[in-house]
């Protein structure tokens, strides 16, 4: 008897580790689904946020690429009147040189070659001979710091107070437009024109990276002057910095 009852008992005892492993086994089972499922789960979060990025980059270059081509059109000028904002003297501060010495000095002779063989409608000297009318000056420097304008002409400095007096569209016979930003002497000075009018092709507020400049005392008069635009680059950039950034535009 008490063999029998010492066999029962060791095959209880076998049951009941037979039950206990298997209940081990299945919550290992459950462990890795759940491992599995949590890894599925972070691959699928993984793959959202690359095409989310993916979509954040192709939104930013398509809406770069897009103001690229609206700020190509505004400086090629083809612009609504809606899209033309005041300025302030800010955007033209700065130390300023005149690009017609290096005209006169043959540095921007690359320059012409450039235009004529890549526009095709003039010859690099009928290119040379436009641009001396329109960049042709006795300043050779400009300074500008907030609301002072100095002029720099025959070795002697003209200083004087600018205010802004608005702007004007206009339209030029090749059916292209451009904005005059004008503005006039606060106070009336030896040497200083009564009126300076800027254009650099852009037309609401920006920094100028360089500027054409009109000045005279007659407001209206000055806005059909076209064929002299006297022109105005960084004075810390050399002739040729100058050269390869005209070709560039």
């Amino acid at each position: 008897m008490k063999i029998l009852f010492a066999k029962r008992l060791g095959i209880l005892a076998i049951g009941s580790l037979l039950v206990l492993a298997g209940c081990q086994t299945s919550g290992s089972s459950k462990g890795e689904s759940n491992k599995t499922a949590s890894s599925s789960a972070v691959e699928e979060d993984s793959s959202k946020t690359q095409e989310q990025t993916s979509e954040s980059h192709n939104h930013d270059h398509d809406h770069s690429h897009a103001h690229d081509e609206e700020t190509e059109k505004i400086y090629e000028g083809y612009f609504k009147d809606s899209q033309v904002k005041d300025r302030s003297l800010s955007d033209w501060e700065g130390d300023w040189q005149s690009v017609y010495p290096y005209l006169q000095d043959g540095t921007l002779d690359e320059v012409f070659s450039y235009k004529s063989e890549h526009e095709g409608d003039k010859t690099a000297e009928e290119y040379k001979e436009y641009y001396k009318k329109g960049y042709k000056t006795d300043v050779d420097r400009i300074l500008i710091k907030q609301d002072t304008v100095t002029f720099f002409k025959n070795g002697k400095e003209y200083s004087g107070k600018y205010t802004y007096d608005g702007y004007e569209i206009l339209t030029y016979d090749a059916g292209n437009r451009g904005v005059r930003y004008i503005f006039k002497l606060a106070k009336k000075a030896e040497g200083l024109p009564q009126y300076i009018q800027f254009s650099d092709h852009s037309i609401y507020p920006t920094k100028a990276s360089h500027y054409h400049l009109y000045w005279g005392d007659d407001r209206k008069a000055l806005l059909d002057e076209v064929k002299n635009w006297p022109t105005y680059y960084p004075s810390e950039m050399d002739g040729h910095d100058i050269a390869h950034e005209m070709m560039a535009h």
